[in-house]
């Protein structure tokens, strides 16, 4: 059984860039100039040297009797979920059997492992007819093992050699993106014919360039949290005695709470960018939250929603110190460290070992937030940041600062809060027309690369806020997306994520309005995403896209 929706779902057909639409073997590729890296190009061409300064690539009209050879292709789905995901493979199907129907799509199972493993499962249109427009990983599952060793480019070549691949297809985030530079890369040397190709997959909207302009469930994720955020917007109006406080997904960059700020208008949004560059402390913070509910509770409006990224204690600077100290004290004092039985020792323990600074900050921290600091540590033993309940920290500290407040009679409103965590429940949404028909473009436009002999590129469809037909199919080479960084100790290429432009048109509409939004009730209600209807309602691109192309 599925739902009336999702049936409908299944026959929605994608729309294609103009170039792509028609025969797909009236399209051929078009080579620019080279290309370097963001940074550190020196370094990488040696690292990349029969992949780096590839040029970029566009498509025109032209007869290609290339596309027709038979080609296998293999996927593989890696990381976290995104929107989309099904549709890229969709994409991907429709190219090759459009291309030969001869052609074959082999889905390899549970990520990167999934292709060293040879688990895999073939995609035949009666396989992936329930997967059309769907949100998930589910049609193959996904992992995050990382493709890095000899042994695992080994295996990937025997592998390939079995089914008769010619191509690889990499739908993930950076550092999958980054892997299958490397892969490419190996192949290259090895002389083996294998092309490899990315496909820009995050919700966090992190990976991004002049050329990848969004990644893709972005669009469907900040649609889906704005809904979210616009309904408790609406009960906080309603109400009017809440504050809630809405921590939002994406650790690295505070993409999706500025999109979700634009979307909703917000009393209070934090960008973590701005943080850090203004050195923002801890109690600066805290304090100019309290400013924003004592100038509204003065008035009578003692509710308000307040927008907070997941990764804002790594960029307050003596957070960040913070973090930096305790990962490097537990990593030393790791057996020492587990023979403290309760949060008293632990705590204890750590104010032994940590600097003034940093036991000062500790010390003022609720018993929940300090017990979520010296939790257990991910594999590289640093906190997970994405446990920290930054929400309930600001509202314990803005509760205590407002008491105070109080008893001076500064503050005659009143606070209540209500914490809330939104992030698993955008990650598997059914897509937005938007994220359906950019993830069909990148699957198709994928094949269209790997027929062309292309390797170590990432599929790119640009100029996305103009409708569909005017959408531009290329692709551009990973390693001009890279630079080095330090990674467990060792200097590595990966590829740069792209945080917000404080400089940027979205930041900056954001700046200009946030002073109106606190004092005044400004909520936007975005309401549920839009499949069938009119254009300006279902086709309707993401705030961030908008102004950034205006």
């Amino acid at each position: 059984m599925v739902s009336p929706l999702q049936r409908c779902r299944y026959e929605y057909q994608p729309k294609l860039p103009g170039i792509l639409v028609g025969d797909i073997n009236t399209v051929v590729p078009v080579l620019g100039g080279k290309t370097t890296s963001v940074a550190d190009a020196e370094e990488l061409k040696k690292l990349f040297p029969n992949t780096f300064g590839m040029p970029k690539v566009s498509f025109k009209k032209g007869k290609n009797e290339e596309i027709s050879n038979i080609m296998n292709v293999g996927v593989v789905l890696s990381g976290g979920q995104a929107p989309g995901g099904h549709n890229v493979i969709a994409g991907l199907f429709d190219a090759l059997k459009k291309a030969n129907t001869n052609n074959r799509l082999y889905g390899f199972k549970g990520g990167p492992s999934g292709l060293t493993d040879d688990n895999y499962v073939e995609i035949t249109a009666e396989f992936l007819a329930e997967y059309r427009n769907t949100g998930g990983f589910d049609i193959i599952g996904s992992g995050r093992t990382k493709l890095e060793s000899e042994v695992q480019f080994e295996k990937c070549i025997k592998v390939c050699q079995k089914h008769d691949i010619s191509g690889i297809v990499i739908i993930g985030g950076d550092d999958s993106n980054t892997n299958a530079a490397v892969l490419a890369e190996y192949f290259k040397a090895k002389k083996s014919p294998v092309k490899v190709v990315g496909c820009p997959k995050t919700i966090d909207g992190d990976l991004k360039n002049e050329s990848i302009e969004v990644s893709f469930g972005f669009d469907t994720a900040t649609k889906t949290y704005s809904e979210l955020i616009g309904n408790i917007a609406r009960d906080s109006n309603s109400a009017r005695k809440y504050w809630h406080f809405i921590r939002l997904m994406g650790r690295s960059a505070s993409h999706i709470a500025l999109e979700c700020a634009l979307q909703t208008q917000p009393n209070i949004c934090i960008i973590g960018e701005e943080v850090e560059k203004n050195k923002t402390s801890l109690s600066e913070i805290i304090d100019s939250i309290v400013k924003v509910v004592v100038s509204r509770g003065n008035k009578g409006l003692n509710f308000g929603v307040c927008l907070v990224p997941e990764g804002l204690v790594e960029f307050i600077p003596e957070f960040r110190a913070l973090l930096a100290e305790l990962n490097d004290i537990l990593a030393k004092n790791e057996k020492e460290f587990n023979t403290c039985t309760n949060l008293k020792m632990q705590y204890d323990f750590v104010m032994k070992k940590a600097s003034k600074t940093s036991c000062e900050l500790f010390s003022l921290l609720p018993e929940g937030i300090q017990g979520q600091l010296l939790a257990d540590r991910d594999p590289h033993g640093n906190v997970q940041v994405s446990k920290i309940e930054t929400e309930k920290l600001l509202i314990e500290l803005v509760d205590k600062k407002l008491d105070e407040l109080t008893k001076t009679k500064e503050f005659n409103g009143k606070f209540m809060a209500l914490s809330h965590f939104f992030g698993y429940e955008g990650r598997c949404a059914a897509p937005s027309n938007f994220d359906s028909d950019y993830c069909y473009s990148l699957g198709y436009n994928a094949v269209l690369l790997l027929s062309s002999g292309l390797t170590g590129y990432i599929s790119s469809i640009s100029n996305l806020s103009k409708g569909a037909e005017n959408w531009k199919a290329g692709g551009i080479p990973i390693t001009m997306m890279m630079n080095m960084e330090m990674r467990n100790g060792k200097n590595k290429p990966v590829i740069k994520k792209a945080l917000v432009e404080l400089e940027g048109k979205p930041f900056k509409y954001f700046e200009k309005n946030r002073a109106k939004w606190a004092e005044e009730t400004c909520f936007l209600f975005p309401g549920a995403i839009q499949y069938f209807g009119p254009s300006e309602v279902c086709d309707l691109v993401n705030k961030t896209l908008t102004l950034e192309q205006e």
